[in-house]
């Protein structure tokens, strides 16, 4: 079990925070300010800092100066109040990991974690030697497809130019955008990931670009937007093919200028930050019939990298199952049983290497002992339903709401978590499916599978 330090001056947060964090299977320990929190990491061993910024004694910045001279490479992630968010981005240009704006959901903070805690332990223990040695891939693989994708993308690591990675959904976008960071030279500045289905138009331009104070209704305060707590470093734009196209437009005077204009601003604010944009359909495909900006897509495809489906990569099998199989086993000896090893063989993975990231996290859940049968790998879709159970019997006895939450689940797995076309297939707008997500989201009803 991992532990976690929280540092927050009201107990109110303490105890919130230390009942999400052992909730979900973490060691949580709580203290006031940063001073306890010195004395707590000198007496015990944790995984992670959860700083407040703000705090009598010793402040989160204060602490975070500390933490990085005693215990170098423990990752801090700081909260901050919403007028505070410039000094936020100046403890991240200081060392600090990530931070959390006041108010965030549980989810927000999970994901967070959860993410920082899977980067340390798929980073290299020991640094790159001296001499032009390759940095070690942080993508599993045997794949000489794979291979070459990783030797071009280490090639242009020292680049500014932009990245376009495409492939299905799943296969590893994002941890190839955060392995051409790492690989470069602005591998100390903020990765900033921004998924781009994940918010309505309104709210996306605020997160991108940012907003000056009184810009519309409840902007208490300036906000920076993406960019700017990107900068000197990578901005990563997830799903940038549902970027509508008002906004594909200032993203191309970014692009073209290095410069952006807040919502409301006087005047642009120049930007030093590396593009690196990922889309799980086919770019091209969607200028030809006038759905994403031309000029835009030759802007962003100037090192253009496609990573293939799982269903492709056979040779990495094996060594994606051991790598989750002992990042799951939290120390435990397991092994794979033959038959639940051929199984997982003649599987398609429609949903690639995250797919399979999560079947081997609830094989080794499920696991009984210390060798993983059939049983524990085995998916419901592969269990066939007896006639005429498929539909009247499975949904008896369900609310309208519950029914519609899975109509739609189902609906983005069959279409690889593609919004657009599930969207479509449902009979509702892009913009429908992503509140409808955002509700499930908040309340705690999100499929993990996806």
């Amino acid at each position: 079990m991992e532990s976690i330090l929280v540092v927050d001056d009201e107990s109110a947060m303490r105890m919130a925070l230390s009942e999400v964090l052992e909730r979900h299977g973490y060691a949580a320990t709580a203290v006031e300010n940063g001073a306890r929190a010195l004395e707590a990491l000198t007496g015990g061993s944790y995984a992670l800092v959860i700083s407040d910024m703000r705090m009598p004694v010793m402040g989160g910045t204060e602490l975070l100066a500390a933490v990085q001279c005693r215990h170098p490479g423990l990752p801090m992630v700081m909260i901050t109040a919403y007028g505070t968010i410039e000094d936020a981005v100046a403890a991240i240009k200081a060392g600090a990991r990530d931070f959390l704006t006041k108010p965030f959901s549980p989810q927000d903070l999970l994901h967070l974690i959860r993410s920082i805690l899977r980067d340390q332990a798929s980073s290299p223990a020991a640094p790159v030697e001296q001499g032009g040695a390759r940095p070690e891939p942080r993508i599993v693989t045997r794949s000489p497809a794979v291979e070459r994708i990783l030797a071009v993308a280490e090639g242009v690591a020292a680049s500014r130019a932009p990245v376009l990675i495409q492939g299905e959904s799943g296969t590893g976008k994002e941890l190839l955008a955060r392995h051409i960071h790492a690989a470069g030279p602005r591998r100390n500045q903020p990765f900033v990931a921004v998924n781009c289905a994940a918010l309505p138009r309104e709210l996306l331009e605020s997160e991108l670009f940012g907003h000056e104070r009184g810009a519309f209704t409840g902007a208490v305060a300036r906000k920076l937007g993406k960019f700017e707590l990107a900068n000197h470093g990578t901005i990563l734009l997830d799903e940038i093919s549902e970027l509508e196209p008002t906004l594909q437009a200032k993203l191309l005077r970014v692009l073209q200028e290095h410069e952006l204009d807040r919502v409301g601003g006087l005047r642009p604010v120049p930007i030093d930050a590396r593009v690196i944009a990922t889309a799980n359909r086919s770019l091209r495909s969607l200028v030809a019939s006038n759905a994403f900006r031309r000029d835009l897509y030759y802007r962003l495809n100037v090192i253009p990298l496609t990573l293939p489906p799982l269903r492709e990569r056979g040779e990495d099998l094996d060594a994606l199952i051991d790598h989750f199989a002992q990042r799951f086993a939290e120390g435990r000896r397991v092994a794979i049983a033959p038959a639940a090893q051929e199984y997982l063989h003649r599987h398609r993975w429609p949903g690639n290497v995250r797919e399979l990231e999560h079947v081997m996290e609830r094989a080794l859940l499920l696991a009984t002992g210390p060798v993983i049968t059939l049983t524990d790998v085995r998916l419901e879709d592969d269990i066939e339903p007896a006639a005429g159970e498929e539909t009247v019997g499975s949904l008896a006895g369900l609310t309208v709401h519950e029914v519609e939450r899975r109509l739609i689940f189902e609906t983005l797995r069959r279409t690889n978590n593609n919004r657009s076309h599930a969207a479509r297939m449902l009979g509702i707008s892009i913009r429908t499916l992503r509140n409808k997500l955002a509700e499930y989201r908040l309340g705690g009803q999100s499929d993990a599978t996806l």
